[in-house]
């Protein structure tokens, strides 16, 4: 290739290298790097941090809900602290001391077989919130006195009434007496009231209390004074008493008194024993003109007491 034809080919090479910058320079503002997407970054960060927020929390309840102790950090380290093998806490859990508890509404009686004639406890209990509201005098013959609310009390019986010519309409008798628990009763004998309580259709009819203890002289089991109520139909009716008839009877007893039987005419019990008192009830189905026949017998069998004997004790009816 000769002089003229090396001029020529750097010329155009020379040629070729301006039209290509210029053609750059005209279209370089056409070029430009996609802008970044920092809209979605932001979403992806906040996102993200959230992320970390919510598994901190979970590690703080974690540890906040392991117990104190479950873990131990080893000893004797030379390098970052390690978690050694979860050990079982030592730390027990505190049991709330129990609140002392005040007794709502009367003892129950010590014998199911005390509440008879399908009357629950529940009815029981009403029938006496309703005779101590009912209670106008004092039951120790005060001339005005509060008998208390029902906790004060406990139940010895609930069983139907039959009405009769001075008492008309069936209803129910409760008999309560006042609270004592079984030691007291021991070491300072029965109560001393014994309150009885006639209802018919939810209304208190009758209600008597009286002192029960008897004389002095009285023997170890002594029948309550106004428990005549509960055994006895009206003397208007003598010969004539409806039939079939629920019957029952309470007293007290001392502490040597382990067994009391009631004899009525063509029926027998034995008495439950219940605080330093005795409760007995029976179905009678015949005309009687004598009084139950009490007996009462040690802890060896031994009678100990005989309402036959008893000169306190009306043997026949009125």
């Amino acid at each position: 290739m000769n002089d003229d034809e090396q001029r020529q080919g750097a010329e155009s090479e020379r040629d070729f290298e301006e039209q290509l910058r210029e053609l750059l320079a005209e279209t370089a503002h056409t070029f430009r790097p996609p802008s970044a997407p920092c809209p979605a970054i932001r979403r992806r960060g906040v996102i993200e941090r959230r992320r970390r927020v919510a598994a901190a929390g979970a590690v703080l309840v974690t540890l906040a809900a392991m117990p104190v102790g479950a873990y131990a950090l080893g000893g004797d380290r030379t390098g970052a602290d390690t978690a050694t093998t979860p050990a079982p806490s030592v730390s027990a859990a505190r049991t709330p001391s129990p609140s002392p508890t005040t007794p709502v509404g009367p003892a129950r009686p010590a014998t199911p077989g005390q509440l008879l004639d399908g009357i629950t406890f529940a009815q029981a209990t009403d029938g006496l919130e309703k005779c101590l509201a009912y209670a106008g005098t004092g039951l120790r013959g005060d001339d005005r006195s509060d008998p208390g609310g029902a906790d004060g009390y406990r139940v010895l019986l609930a069983m139907r009434s039959t009405g009769d010519s001075n008492a008309t309409g069936d209803g129910m008798f409760v008999v309560a007496t006042e609270r004592k628990e079984k030691k007291e009763a021991e070491e300072t004998g029965a109560q001393d009231v014994a309150l009885i309580c006639r209802i018919v259709g939810g209304e208190v009819v009758g209600l008597s209390g009286t002192g029960a203890a008897g004389p002095s002289e009285a023997g170890p089991v002594f029948v309550d004074l106004n428990g005549g109520r509960l055994y006895q139909q009206s003397v208007l009716d003598r010969g004539n008493w409806k039939l079939p008839f629920r019957w029952g009877l309470v007293g007290t007893v001392e502490a040597s008194v382990a067994e009391v039987t009631v004899s009525y005419g063509d029926s027998s019990a034995e008495a439950a024993l219940d605080h330093g008192w005795f409760v007995a009830s029976g179905v009678l189905n015949q005309q009687v003109t004598l009084a139950p026949r009490i007996k009462g017998y040690d802890a060896d069998g031994r009678l100990v007491y005989d309402s036959d004997d008893d000169r306190y004790y009306a043997k026949t009816l009125p």
